[in-house]
Parts: structure tokens; sequence; C-alpha cells
């Protein structure tokens, strides 16, 4: 039984519900990161088409803005509004991204680094967007602007006071072609380099939302963007203080600190917050299992694990040991997420081999073997009783299948349904079980990124190794689900139990497809 998490069943219910409105591929939080790129992809290009009509002089920028805003507000007004609301949607996706991460416990152990490297990305687009309000330069620039420079003057790194420069009198042009070089080329570089830090252990790595999600959330931005356009407010004047300022609280929430207190108390609060969420990781630290080990005995460097393994974990080198293979397979243990996803991979995992021969594989996990799971595998089929035998493949990170133990149905739990080599499923219909269940993660939502969409692919004929046609696939069904999804799972496998039934009263004939959950 897994413990009891608040955070996370609130969480999970929540995307229950949005799965129920949006269908689980196009729920909006399993592509939170895709969303993200998406909508700086607009606000690059509205940003681009905005910078076309921009005059970056201290004198022509608030007017410039306002004949974008009005004079051409069909077009330019429209794209200023997308490129305000598309940034304020990134910076939500972010925090809902790291929310998510933190709910489901997706941050800690072989997962640290991409949590690490996330937080600095955060700050360089909240900082991107703080000199995109400068380049306005109206009553709400001048008091970021201000702001800004009292932050950093209580950092002992530059020579002059850089509040001086905000004084009536003081600022020119030269300052503006400086902000507006950061914001248009400077920030936006180092970002997409921070971008692909962030994303750089992780393997097939996919920056596009689905379509249908992305023309909704486009379509989202330009019906805010007609409702509620992005207009300035009045122009700088450094001799007079703004009264009233509407904030952009996504970017700009630090601001109002400094009304109450230091500069450096805010830096005090600001840093300690960061560093506190980029050390959470180790608050405290989750261990990972030891990583996959490669036997190039049973090896033949045919590479699949290479491909199937989400984190970038294993490589491909020239053969070290004289067989005639051209590569064998190197797994980096500080990369590697014990996930076993490359031992489902392996053409060698076949447990259909002598009862008392020990299993060995070209890759296989040294806390859970391929030979120890064929031994659970058995000992459930030796213990089930009753004339319809289920016998269920679970994922530890899912629902618990044990959960579901009873005399005619036992749960064996492996790491990640990814696990399961194809050759394990037809292992059990042989050894006599009338049907075989496979539990992931919910769909679209694996804990190990691939590991629910590789194992179907494999036993669709879609991906080796493939699940052989001589299997009755009507045997056999594929589940997902999360550890609040217990009635759904319990409903999906006695409408099973029922179709194996009346499978013994049918005469033979052609397997058909895998069942999924849900299917009529």
């Amino acid at each position: 039984m897994k413990s009891f998490n608040p955070i996370k069943r609130g969480y999970l219910a929540l995307e229950t519900w949005l799965s129920f409105s949006f269908t689980p591929a196009w729920n909006p939080f399993y592509h939170l990161g895709t969303l993200t790129f998406f909508f700086l992809w607009v606000v690059l290009i509205s940003g681009l088409y905005l910078f076309v009509f921009f005059d970056s002089s201290i004198h022509g920028a608030y007017a410039s803005v306002e004949r974008i805003t009005h004079e051409q507000w069909y077009a330019g007004g429209v794209m200023r509004s997308l490129h305000r609301y598309a940034s304020d949607a990134a910076v939500v996706t972010i925090l809902l991204h790291m929310f998510r991460e933190f709910a489901l416990d997706r941050y800690r152990g072989f997962r640290w680094y991409s949590w690490f490297t996330g937080i600095p990305s955060l700050w360089m687009i909240i900082l991107l967007g703080i000199t995109g309000y400068w380049l306005v330069w109206d009553m709400l620039a001048q008091y970021v602007a201000i702001g800004s420079s009292r932050l950093m003057d209580a950092v002992p790194i530059f020579p002059e006071a850089m509040t001086r420069n905000f004084l009536e009198g003081y600022l020119n042009d030269r300052f503006f072609i400086l902000m507006g070089f950061l914001h248009l080329l400077g920030q936006p570089m180092f970002l997409v380099f921070m971008l692909w830090f962030h994303v750089r252990r992780l393997s097939h790595v996919d920056i596009n939302p689905p379509r249908g999600l992305a023309i909704g959330s486009f379509l989202a931005l330009l019906v805010l963007s007609a409702a509620k356009p992005a207009i300035s407010h009045g122009p700088a004047d450094l001799s007079r203080v703004p009264a009233v300022l509407n904030l952009d609280w996504f970017y700009l929430n630090v601001y109002p600190l400094l009304d109450y207190w230091t500069a450096g108390q805010t830096w005090i609060l600001t840093t300690g917050v960061s560093l506190l969420l980029m050390l959470l990781p180790w608050l405290p630290r989750k261990r990972t299992a030891p990583a996959a080990v490669v036997d190039l005995n049973h090896c033949n460097g045919c590479g699949q694990c290479f491909d199937d393994c989400p984190f970038d974990a294993i490589s491909m080198q020239k053969r070290t040991d004289g067989a005639r293979w051209e590569h064998e397979v190197v797994v980096n243990p500080s990369l590697c997420a014990a996930c076993g996803i490359c031992m489902g991979a392996c053409p060698s995992s076949n447990p259909m081999r002598r009862a008392d021969e020990v299993i060995k594989t070209g890759i296989d996990m040294p806390q859970f073997p391929l030979h120890e799971i064929r031994a659970r595998t058995e000992a459930a089929i030796a213990a089930l009783r009753g004339d319809t035998r289920i016998l269920v493949f679970g994922c530890e990170h899912g629902f618990d299948v044990t959960e579901l133990n009873s005399t005619d149905t036992l749960g064996v739990t492996l790491f990640c349904s990814g696990m399961v080599p194809p050759t394990l499923i037809e292992y059990a219909l042989k050894k006599g079980v009338e049907g075989v269940v496979v539990s992931g993660c919910r769909p679209a939502d694996c804990y190990f990124r691939y590991g629910n969409k590789w194992m179907t692919k494999r036993i669709q004929g879609l991906r080796k190794p493939v699940l052989r046609p001589r299997v009755d696939q009507r045997r056999l069904m594929i589940l997902g689900a999360a550890e609040t999804d217990g009635a759904g799972l319990r409903r999906d496998l006695a409408a099973f139990r029922q179709s194996l039934v009346a499978l013994k009263t049918e005469a033979d004939g052609a397997p058909g497809p895998a069942r999924r959950a849900g299917d009529g």
C-alpha cells in the first residue's frame, strides 16, 4: 500500500477532471513543457513584428508603441496583446509544470538535474519580460526601471550608481539601444542555451504540443487580446512619481516590495527562495536504484535499448570484447533512472527457457533481474484458482495492482510497464492463465516518460521487440491508472473478465487488436 500524499491526490483529482474535459491526449497538464515552448514561439514572432515598427530612442519609444497599438490596432495592436499574454501564459505553464513535478515527486533522484536547471531558466524568462516592460517607456516602465536600478545598485559589481541614469536629463538613447539589444538578442540567446541545458539529459524531446491544443491555446490568446487589449500607461516623466499602476504580477511581483523593504532585503528574499527551490531535490534526497547492467555475452549491439532509453543513459560504442558484432551498449550510471525499459527492449529478454536455467539477457536490472521476474510470474500463476485466471503486470508508479489480488487475479509489480518484454506476456499465456493485463501509469503520463508508449507499440507490432502475431490479443488488455483510479480500473478488469468468459464459448477466430481501457 502506497503512503497517503494529500498534495498528490488533490493534483490527481484535478488532472482527472481535465482528462475528462479535454481527453487524455489533449490534457494541458500533460503538455505543460511543450505549451511553454509554444507560447515562447508566439512571443518571439509577435516580438519580431513589433520591433519592425519600434523606435528605440528615448523620445520615440513611447510614441512608436502608441502608434502600433492604436493606429495599427488590427495588426500591431493584436500583436502587442499576443506578445503580452503569451508571455504571461509561459510563466503560468512553467509554474504549473513545477508544481506538477513537485506534487508527483518527479523532481528528486535522477530527475534532480532537470529541476535544478529549470529554476534559473524561469528567472531568465522573468528578466526577459522585465526588460520588455522597460522598452515601452511609460509610467510603468519608469517604475520598473527605477526599481531595477535600486536592485542593481545593491549588488557591488557596478562602478557607478545605476539610479543616477533615471534622474531628469541623464537618460539617453544609448541606454535604450542597450536595453533593446538585451531584450531582442542577448537575453533570448542565453535563454535558448539554458532551455537546451534543461532538457539535455532527456532523449526523444518533443517541444511541440498536440496541434489541437496549440490551436485552442492560440485562439484563447486571440480572444483575450480582443477582449482586453494591452495598452500603455501615460508617458514616462522622470520629474513625476507614478500614482496608479497596473502591474503584471507574473513578471513584476518583486517591485512592490521595494516600497517597504530595502533593496538588500529584497535580494535576500528572492535569492533565498530561489536557492531553496534549487535545493529541494535534496530535502530530503531520493536515492535512485542501481543502474542497468550490460552482459556482452548476450548483447548483439542491436541498439534497441539505446533507442528506447528515455533519459539518454545508454550509448553505443565500438565493440571491445572481440565478438563479431560491430557495437556494444554502455550505460552511464549517473543518468540511468533504473526504469527497466531497456530490459523490456532487449531481444534477449526471453523467459521461454528451461525452468532450471538462470535467464541471462543483454541488459538487465541487478535489483530485479529477468530471472526473478519469471520466478515471480510463475509463482503468481501457480497460486491462481478459478476458471478465469488473470495475471496483472503493474507499474509501481501507477495503481498498486496488488490491491486487485483475489483467488483468480494476482498482480506482479514492476518498475515500469515498459519493463515487460513481449515474450513475458506470451509466456504467461502459455503457462495457462486466461488473460494478461498490463497496467501502466495514466495514458500520456508515464512516470518514466515513454514506458507506456513503447510497451503499447511493442504489443501492437509497431516497435521491436514485437509481440508475435500468433498470440491471441483478445486475451490481453492494456490499462493505465494512477493510485486514485482504482474504481475505474476494477470496472475495466471486470469487463475484461466477462470477455474472457465469452471467449470460452466462441469458436476459434482470428486474433483481434489489444483491448484498451475504455474500449466498448
